[in-house]
């Protein structure tokens, strides 16, 4: 099962290596906090391989990301563990501005900043409008 979400990254982890009877292994967890209802939540998720651990190892504590994982159980010895491995990790999609109604201009401001994208043409203004119709302009 693959899902996404999108939040950040709260903390990472370090990283544990170790060779198995396939060779060597490299895994790194992080903790990502995603905005669930009202409230955050936090989950643990790792990594598995030397290329994802440099993959995680690209982002900063804080930075907005999109998460691909799944998620897989096991039982052993009468106990389940869970285990949500991360196996894409980027940059989450910056929100598209939106534009504010100014009542007192009678017209939609543009967000301003760095991020704010330049309209592609001049918004309508209230002297852009037609005036309502009147009884004499009823094509019946």
């Amino acid at each position: 099962m693959a899902l996404e979400l999108e939040g950040r990254i709260a903390r990472k982890l370090g990283v544990q290596t170790g060779t198995s009877a396939r060779g060597a292994w490299s895994k790194q967890e992080f903790i990502f906090e995603y905005q669930e209802g009202n409230f955050p939540s936090q989950v643990c998720m790792n990594v598995w391989g030397e290329d994802k651990v440099r993959e995680l190892d690209r982002f900063q504590v804080g930075d907005k990301v999109k998460v691909s994982f799944n998620l897989s159980s096991r039982e052993y010895n009468g106990r389940w563990y869970s285990d949500i491995r991360a196996w894409r990790i980027e940059p989450a999609a910056t929100p598209q501005a939106s534009y504010d109604y100014n009542a007192s201009a009678g017209a939609y401001a543009a967000p301003t900043g760095p991020s704010a994208p330049l309209p592609s043409a001049p918004l309508p203004s209230a002297d852009d409008m037609s005036s309502p119709l009147s009884d004499e302009d009823l094509p019946f």
